[in-house]
């Protein structure tokens, strides 16, 4: 049985990856991150330590040869160096978990790999204005040590994920406006699109890239092939919920004006080709209203938790 190693791993994407690999008997699991979010999983071992600190590298992670390692929690060129120059044991094929953020604002879309890259912060993106040039950072750093390491790599640059174990705005946003009866602010421009993809879809193309050579020194994207807009995404909430959503349509320069909180920017494209990875590894995404109607029964559970949960503390202190 092979090694995988798998930096970070708790949320999201990550877990949902853990979780389908759980399923094989190919790889023994090790998971790496700081532990804050209990994996609980058969067969994979939890190591807990930051990724930042070498020491905790060093001393938590064993000394295997590591047939594979996914990283999914890489921000900074730092970040990167600083495991795999402390990574005990050997690498056969490192992937990298990158981001579509990585590229330069275009009108050219859908946006291929080879498109330019953002040549610095982003100031008008405000909290977010380091993320997208610090991870193309990062990719250039763990190209350079994977070469001079000797070592497989891959990157891969998902655009936007959503499904199960979300914990970004994104879906989410639209359920929560439906299942409050909240209009729901949708430009009137509908022209404007987003390339998605299903978290269970990215699990597994990673899985399929592992130690897989026709995806080793390579960058790709990870997008479904569906162009989709806030109509259609109000329109496939509508369909997958079985009830209608509220709209308000507004004009871009509305939107803008009223700070009108939106999970995608109303007025430039996050549209992305991801094709050559399709067809590398020989991929069919889900179709986009399949995918949303999986994740609306799992946000469904999300919620009768949450309530529950309210309704615990309401009664702990009726109790009180």
């Amino acid at each position: 049985m092979k090694n995988l190693l798998v930096i970070g791993g708790s949320y999201f994407a990550g877990r949902v990856f853990v979780e389908l690999m759980a399923q094989s008997d190919r790889y023994r699991i090790h998971v790496f991150n700081r532990g804050h979010l209990r994996m609980g999983i058969p067969g994979v071992v939890q190591l807990t330590g930051d990724r930042e600190i070498a020491d905790q590298i060093s001393d938590s992670i064993p000394d295997h040869h590591w047939d594979a390692v996914v990283d999914f929690c890489a921000y900074t060129p730092g970040a990167i160096d600083t495991l795999l120059d402390n990574l005990p044991g050997t690498v056969g094929h490192y992937i990298f978990i990158s981001t579509t953020s990585v590229y330069a604002p275009t009108q050219n879309v859908p946006v291929t790999e080879s498109a330019a890259k953002v040549d610095g912060p982003q100031p008008e993106l405000g909290e977010f204005a380091e993320y997208g040039y610090q991870k193309w950072l990062a990719e250039c750093a763990a190209q350079k040590k994977c070469q001079s390491k000797n070592i497989a790599y891959t990157i891969l640059r998902p655009s936007i994920i959503y499904g199960r174990y979300n914990y970004a705005p994104r879906e989410s946003f639209f359920f929560d406006h439906m299942i409050a009866n909240k209009p729901l602010v949708v430009p009137e421009d509908p022209n404007i699109f987003y390339s998605f993809v299903w978290v269970d879809d990215m699990a597994e193309m990673v899985a399929a890239c592992l130690e897989n050579e026709a995806v080793q020194g390579q960058a790709f994207n990870i997008a479904g092939e569906e162009m989709i807009s806030y109509i259609r995404m109000a329109d496939t909430i509508e369909e997958v919920c079985g009830r209608k959503i509220e709209r308000r349509p507004l004009s871009i320069e509305q939107i803008i004006h009223q700070r009108a909180p939106m999970p995608f920017p109303p007025d430039a494209h996050l549209l992305y080709d991801g094709r050559a990875l399709n067809q590398t590894i020989g991929y069919e995404h889900t179709p986009f209203i399949l995918g949303m109607a999986k994740t609306w029964k799992d946000y469904q559970r999300v919620v009768q938790r949450r309530i529950a949960s309210q309704q615990g503390r309401m009664k702990a202190r009726s109790i009180a």
